[in-house]
């Protein structure tokens, strides 16, 4: 199968054009349009999200190791994992209107809510992934320093890095005499790409969920949607 879709206002606004454009698409090809599409002539993004996400956690690493000399390896990883979350890395997926580019089945095209903003995290690490495989590292860097580097002012005048889900379970034990507890609602993918979705209680009543890549990155993802949903200020 064979798809006319113009890519160039996206190269456009990512600053290069692609040798490889095949890797292109199948960065922004969900695995429910093959389901749909059997005769496609190229894969879905899973394996380019894989590699994506370990790129992008080495180029912030970087970056912070060498902005911030004073800061605790303990404080610097708190930081990293604030800017990587799933929902920041949805936030650039917004920035770069891949909504407009998406490969997707009928169903999910519908869907705008929670899992469309899944989608657009993990296409995000896919083109991270894509760019490094079609150009190089430094050309990845210079996407990811782009998007991403800008938000780390934000994230640490506002102490957004702090650890959220130790800071709700001080705020649930304070404000309503509760402990929170966390369960996994879903664990999706395969085992080198796990993604689980865990939710968040007060009691029985569900606050909010999470996803991440592990359970630990879920539960710190439903804690900060769960400071949100109550205006728990940190």
């Amino acid at each position: 199968m064979n798809d006319s879709r113009d890519f160039s206002s996206l190269e456009k606004k990512i600053g290069l054009t692609f040798s490889n454009p095949v890797l292109l698409k199948q960065a922004l090809t969900h695995r429910s349009y093959l389901n749909e599409h059997k005769d496609v002539s190229w894969d879905h993004n899973e394996r380019l999200e894989f590699l994506g996400d370990a790129v992008l956690e080495l180029i912030i690493t970087d970056y912070l190791f060498h902005h911030y000399p004073a800061v605790a390896e303990g404080e610097l990883t708190a930081y990293r994992s604030a800017l990587v979350n799933a929902d920041l890395v949805a936030e650039v997926g917004v920035d770069l209107d891949l909504n407009d580019y998406l490969f997707l089945s009928r169903g999910e095209a519908r869907d705008t809510g929670r899992a469309r903003q899944i989608i657009l995290g993990n296409t995000v690490e896919a083109l991270i992934g894509a760019i490094y495989l079609d150009q190089d590292f430094k050309v990845a860097q210079s996407f990811v320093g782009r998007y991403f580097f800008r938000r780390v002012d934000e994230i640490v005048a506002n102490n957004l890095w702090q650890d959220a889900k130790s800071f709700f379970q001080e705020q649930a034990q304070a404000k309503v005499n509760l402990t929170p507890t966390y369960q996994v609602l879903n664990a999706l993918g395969p085992d080198h790409n796990k993604r689980f979705t865990v939710g968040l209680y007060l009691g029985s009543a569900l606050v909010a969920t999470g996803e991440g890549h592990s359970k630990q990155e879920a539960e710190q993802a439903a804690a900060r949607l769960g400071l949100e949903e109550k205006g728990w200020k940190r």
